[in-house]
């Protein structure tokens, strides 16, 4: 049999509950002790019951809430690709099979969402281009003293 964990993480909606994973008794059996109810939008870590979190515990949860943190942000981009996708797919649909009954009942909802992003979408864009030029400035080169050059082709 592998190794278990030490630690099983069992995914809520908005975190996680932490157990500590252990088969240290008579029949191997795997027993799961719950130690922490963890959130991972604020990174609240709350004890399970009435035992401290020792050091090694907290810094294995904190990892796990970055690593964590990072897949969900990967799946948030990919949900984004695919729902361009969609789009794509959607428009071809409407081109080239939607019947007039299919359009009637979505038409309303996609130009309303459609609406929606692309207000959304070009606001960000126009915050974006007025913060760029703010922050070029501070991205120019800035002339190198003569001695500093000089050492730098010796």
């Amino acid at each position: 049999m592998t190794d278990l964990p030490e630690f099983y993480f069992r995914i809520r909606e908005n975190g996680a509950a932490v157990f500590r994973v252990s088969t240290e008794n008579r029949q191997r059996r795997i027993e799961m002790e719950e130690i922490a109810i963890v959130n991972i939008r604020n990174g609240n870590i709350r004890p399970h019951g009435d035992r401290p979190l020792g050091a090694e515990e907290r810094a294995v949860i904190e990892e796990w809430i970055e690593e964590r943190r990072a897949v969900l942000d990967d799946r948030d981009i990919d949900d984004i690709h695919r729902a361009v996708d969609h789009l794509n797919l959607t428009t071809q649909w409407a081109q080239s099979r939607a019947s007039d009954a299919d359009l009637e009942e979505v038409t309303d909802r996609l130009l309303l969402a459609m609406h929606d992003l692309r207000t959304v979408l070009v606001r960000k864009k126009a915050d974006r281009m007025a913060a760029a030029p703010a922050a070029a400035p501070e991205q120019e080169l800035q002339p190198v003293p003569a001695d500093a050059a000089a050492r730098a082709k010796a």
